[in-house]
């Protein structure tokens, strides 16, 4: 039923965009599943030329799948996709440049995001999942990490599915010591290679 809700929202805003309908009628046929990680939820999109058909579990061929969390998912539809799929927080396995269709139909609809997983998470989790998602799409890399923080600062102590917000930091400043030892390194690699190649 909520599947069914959802389809209907998105053909509603599909009838109202001329280029969400151009998009929509070059991806008939065209199948994507998309595999929200830590949920358990896998729901098939199938352009049918003039409209989009939504199936909860599907089953057969997918021309791509996309898999990831609900907020990186949702990020995806944001300024810089590439990034989310360059990191691995979101995989592909299929046709890309069809994902990359997909994604732009999905930006033409432009649906009330938050609406939508309102009623698949409900209002307060919808909420703070979809702050984080525009976060990620229109501040970036700062604004971003310290709109992940308070979401999981939430998420850890009101509904108890994150770990504490304290745990959540020292994983980010792992990550960014990781980072800096890892363009430290390969700034010694080039170097030594330059060196190396150095006439004697």
């Amino acid at each position: 039923m909520l599947t069914a809700t959802i389809e209907n929202a998105l053909n509603r805003n599909l009838a109202a965009s001329l280029r969400a309908r151009d998009l929509c009628g070059a991806l008939r046929g065209r199948r994507l599943q998309i595999v929200v990680t830590g949920l358990s939820i896998r729901v098939g999109i199938t352009s049918l030329g003039d409209s989009l058909q939504l199936t909860r579990e599907p089953s057969g061929e997918f021309d791509v799948e996309v898999a990831g969390s609900p907020v990186n998912l949702l990020a995806l539809a944001g300024a810089q996709p590439q990034r989310l799929l360059q990191s691995g927080a979101v995989r592909v396995q299929g046709d890309a440049e069809l994902l990359e269709r997909y994604r732009e139909l999905a930006v033409a609809l432009g649906p009330d995001l938050e609406e939508e997983l309102a009623g698949l998470i409900g209002d307060l989790p919808a909420h703070h999942l979809a702050r984080l998602a525009l976060g990620v799409a229109r501040f970036g890399r700062r604004v971003a990490r310290t709109t992940v923080q308070n979401t999981a600062e939430y998420l850890a102590h009101e509904s108890r599915d994150l770990v504490p917000r304290a745990e959540a930091e020292a994983f980010f400043d792992a990550v960014d010591r990781l980072r800096e030892d890892v363009d430290r390194t390969g700034a010694r690699l080039a170097a030594l290679e330059a060196l190396a190649g150095a006439p004697r």
